[in-house]
């Protein structure tokens, strides 16, 4: 739409960046978000008419990414010029609705596009099982991807094979919601075990996590350092 870039609430987030960019500078990374095309066509068209028409019409849905990529760029690039230092991408082609060869049908050649458009660090993140399409995802020249706890760090890491960076992935619903700082620890353990390069929540936390367990995420990080530097 014409007002794409104006419209409230897309100035909203544009904004937003900007306060933040003048109150912080470069004190800590600003991290922006554009959703890919891909989940844009399951807000578009709807879920399940979405996955069939890429069954029954491969040709229109591959034309319908190519026309909804334009808003993926355009939003991108606006967040970069309010200030953005880096940008997550997601785009929500889950193991739990299609297959990684859809993944690389799709998306692989889409995402490398998107790289070259956006002139910034780009985190991508897809929920779910994904380690089946983390090599087509490794080709694409992300910064990082940032993934489930449906995904264990050492089958992924081997996967990646520090071709671009991993971030997460400890659990939402069952470790920093439910549970206590010492079973986040034993999490952020792991991942840095495994060489995982950037530790934190596996997607967006609830809303009534306690800040005890987010905190120990960098504590756990910095503890797990000194041990090792000692």
């Amino acid at each position: 739409p014409s007002d794409f870039l104006t419209h409230q609430d897309t100035k909203c987030v544009l904004e937003a960046i900007k306060i933040l960019k003048r109150e912080y500078g470069d004190e800590v990374a600003i991290i922006g978000k554009t959703m890919g095309p891909w989940s844009l066509g399951y807000h578009c068209f709807g879920v399940e008419p979405f996955l069939l028409m890429s069954l029954d019409d491969p040709g229109k849905t591959a034309l319908a990414l190519d026309r909804m990529k334009e808003a993926t760029i355009a939003f991108g690039v606006a967040q970069i010029e309010a200030g953005a230092d880096a940008l997550t991408l997601p785009d929500h082609a889950t193991g739990d609705l299609v297959s990684g060869e859809y993944y690389k049908r799709f998306l692989r050649d889409l995402h490398i596009e998107l790289v070259e458009e956006i002139p910034i660090p780009l985190i991508m993140h897809i929920c779910g099982r994904t380690v089946d399409r983390m090599e087509y995802i490794a080709q694409t020249g992300f910064a990082a991807f940032h993934y489930d706890s449906k995904n264990e760090p050492g089958e992924s890491m081997d996967v990646i094979k520090n071709r671009i960076s991993l971030i997460g992935n400890i659990n939402n619903p069952e470790t920093l919601f439910a549970r206590g700082p010492e079973v986040v620890r034993a999490e952020v353990y792991k991942n840095l075990a495994s060489g995982v390069q950037l530790i934190g929540p596996e997607c967006a936390i609830p809303l009534q996590t306690s800040l005890e367990n987010l905190k120990e995420i960098p504590g756990a990080v910095r503890a797990w350092h000194q041990e090792r530097a000692a």
